[in-house]
């Protein structure tokens, strides 16, 4: 039986996010994420909704942590991304055993999405997986508001890095997320997985990435210049030749009722002038969504497959 104490002696003084919490999460005294020591997981499932060279045809086994190190007003996630939720996490067992299930199907792609918290636990998973003789292509799907020393300790781990850039201003990532500097410590993430996997995205002949790095971005209404921005940043500072998923998924959810300029969907010409500035950098590498996508990625994580019903908007 797993001794979790024994296998993550980080937990004990957390500092596995950039919050620094300090926190010892074998105590009833938990950090800004509200995370204890488990798994983390509260679901297994493929997802058919992702970028193409991702999702391919038969989708990709996505494994969802709960509770977030950051808290976006507008999470589409917000029934297992709320801290102030309480959740039931899977074993490490059953986790292992779902992914597994799902490999055997013809899936060869685990995608683990907001993992920022649970870099102790996804480095188990992984190691069990790879135990039992699986070694699928591993995705690393963040807020990139990461540590660049966890990055660095995931090289020899994940294959494909797929982090949202959400902000340039650090008053959005205040007022939208809970998160100060954002900018500054998102960008030494990136940075790093940019280190890691350079702009060169790995396909093979099925149309499936094996390598690699995607930055996607979420364009939100009334926040145009904080995406053209950013965009900027990206060409100047990283690189025009790194993969770009410019999404338009945005859906007003979670409490973004209480601000009445994000408490509608994305407007056509918003989501254009974005465009019009990636193809102006030329960044010719990556994705647009339809402007409909918003209500295709809604989850309802009361489903054993919360995305049973959505379709692939890219």
């Amino acid at each position: 039986m797993l001794n979790e104490k024994q296998y993550f002696p980080e937990l004990l003084n957390c500092k596995i996010c950039p919050r620094n919490c300090s926190s010892n999460r074998y105590s009833g005294k938990l950090g800004f994420c509200k995370s204890g020591s488990d798994s983390g997981v509260v679901s297994v499932c493929i997802h058919k909704g992702e970028e193409p060279v991702i999702s391919g045809q038969k989708g990709i086994c996505n494994v969802f942590f709960g509770h977030c190190n950051m808290q976006c007003v507008y999470c589409q996630n917000f029934q297992i991304s709320n801290n102030n939720n309480n959740l039931i996490f899977l074993s490490f067992a059953n986790v292992i055993e779902k992914i597994i299930e799902i490999i055997k199907s013809g899936v060869n792609s685990v995608g683990f999405v907001s993992p920022s918290h649970f870099i102790p636990q996804m480095k188990y998973i992984i190691n069990e997986l790879g135990n039992k003789g699986f070694k699928p292509i591993f995705i690393y799907n963040s807020n990139a508001y990461d540590s660049v020393v966890q990055l660095k300790s995931l090289e020899n781990y994940i294959d494909i890095y797929l982090p949202d850039f959400k902000y340039f201003d650090n008053k959005l990532a205040e007022k939208y997320s809970d998160t100060k500097n954002y900018f500054e410590l998102a960008t030494l993430a990136i940075k790093e997985m940019y280190r890691q996997k350079g702009s060169s995205l790995v396909i093979n002949d099925e149309g499936v990435a094996e390598s690699g790095l995607i930055i996607r971005h979420l364009v939100l209404p009334d926040n145009t210049e904080n995406s053209i921005k950013l965009l900027e940043f990206i060409a100047e500072n990283i690189s025009r030749k790194v993969s770009i998923s410019l999404m338009s998924q945005y859906f007003p959810c979670n409490k973004s009722s209480y601000y009445f300029e994000i408490n509608r969907k994305l407007l056509k010409q918003e989501y254009e002038k974005v465009i019009n500035t990636l193809e102006k950098l030329e960044f010719n590498k990556g994705w647009i969504q339809n402007l409909n996508s918003s209500e295709n990625y809604l989850p309802n994580f009361i489903e054993a497959n919360p995305f049973k019903k959505k379709k692939l908007s890219f």
